[in-house]
């Protein structure tokens, strides 16, 4: 064959020679040989030409105008000239083009290992059938844990964060490039111990972006002294929220008396030593009577089950609407408080309202 095919069909390959071409409807095979003078043994390094034997390999290439590419390359299998080698022979392999135990050219293998890690298995399989080369999502998955780890810098701001592999019971550390807004490791608990060893071997990050959890900030001071702690935007938030919420609830009392009377008159205030009927409580009571119906908390008659809301979502709304209730009140023995709490406190247990 012509330099000009050789180069053609496998550019940047060296020291190989195409001896013949078959095109057909379905694939197109192609004869090669390599033309190197010897090869060197992969255990000790030493140069050999002596050959032991030849075979033949039929590695896939990547489809070529919607046919499969086979490789019908011969391949020399040499003796070690070094006495002192445990490998008496090996095969040649050619720099870009083969590796051992592989049914795939380099080329192929790079290509499909891209398929991977944009689709993962599964769907990356279905997506290198499509092109015509057939791979089950085990061999995929197994191509992606052949790659080598990417060389990743040093962050300098990190984020630290907790992440479930069993919510509830089982818990690690997530760490974050805050810059990049990539993860760049995970650590298997959430222990301070753990967290400060990983930032110990990391000397230059300078801002570590946490939560309030105290073993975070142990950890984060005992291995990165010299950084800056700072709590993260959503962890602010949600602790502000979080301290609102208490502060209405603590003094949902003084929002009525901020509200104007409709009637430009204010009610005035009952005796402290009388204890007032606020004749307001009398519809949210039936309010709440008509919201949880008659039939109490049965499963499919559950005001929760309706409205897929929790029993303490329920007790926060109740809370909410009556000004002077709290949530003693729901407990106590009067007919009326007895049955919000049977309702809101109690449907865990299959208890109905009386």
């Amino acid at each position: 064959m012509s330099p000009r095919l050789e180069g053609l069909l496998l550019p940047s390959i060296a020291d190989v020679s195409v001896l013949s071409l078959d095109v057909s409807h379905e694939a197109v095979r192609i004869d090669l040989c390599s033309t190197a003078a010897g090869a060197a043994c992969p255990d000790c390094g030493s140069e050999s030409t002596r050959v032991h034997s030849s075979y033949l390999r039929f590695p896939a290439d990547v489809p070529s105008g919607g046919r499969r590419v086979l490789l019908r390359l011969r391949v020399r299998r040499f003796f070690c000239p070094e006495s002192s080698c445990a490998r008496r022979t090996f095969a040649e392999q050619l720099p870009g083009l083969t590796r051992r135990h592989s049914r795939w050219t380099e080329r192929l293998r790079s290509i499909l290992a891209a398929v991977g890690l944009a689709l993962a298995g599964r769907a990356g399989a279905r997506m290198a059938r499509a092109f015509g080369v057939p791979i089950s999502r085990s061999a995929v998955l197994r191509l992606l844990e052949a790659l080598p780890e990417p060389d990743v810098p040093a962050p300098r701001v990190v984020g630290v964060d907790e992440y479930a592999t069993r919510k509830g019971r089982v818990y690690g550390t997530v760490l974050v490039d805050v810059e990049s807004r990539r993860p760049v490791d995970l650590l298997p608990d959430r222990k301070a111990s753990s967290l400060a060893a990983w930032l110990a071997k990391r000397p230059g990050i300078e801002i570590v972006c946490r939560d309030r959890a105290p073993f975070f900030a142990e950890g984060a001071t005992t291995g990165a002294p010299q950084a800056t702690q700072v709590a993260d935007r959503w962890h602010l938030w949600h602790n502000l929220g979080e301290a609102a919420e208490r502060a209405v609830t603590r003094h949902r009392q003084c929002l009525r008396v901020l509200l104007p009377d409709p009637e430009g008159k204010a009610d005035e205030p009952a005796p402290p030593e009388e204890k007032a009927v606020d004749p307001t409580r009398l519809p949210h009571r039936l309010h709440l009577r008509r919201a949880f119906g008659p039939t109490g908390l049965y499963e499919d008659h559950s005001p929760c089950t309706r409205h897929g809301k929790r029993a303490r979502t329920f007790q926060r709304f109740w809370l909410a609407i009556c000004d002077t209730c709290t949530v003693g009140d729901l407990r106590r023995e009067t007919r009326a408080t007895e049955w919000v709490s049977g309702a809101v406190v109690g449907h865990h247990v299959g208890r109905s309202a009386p």
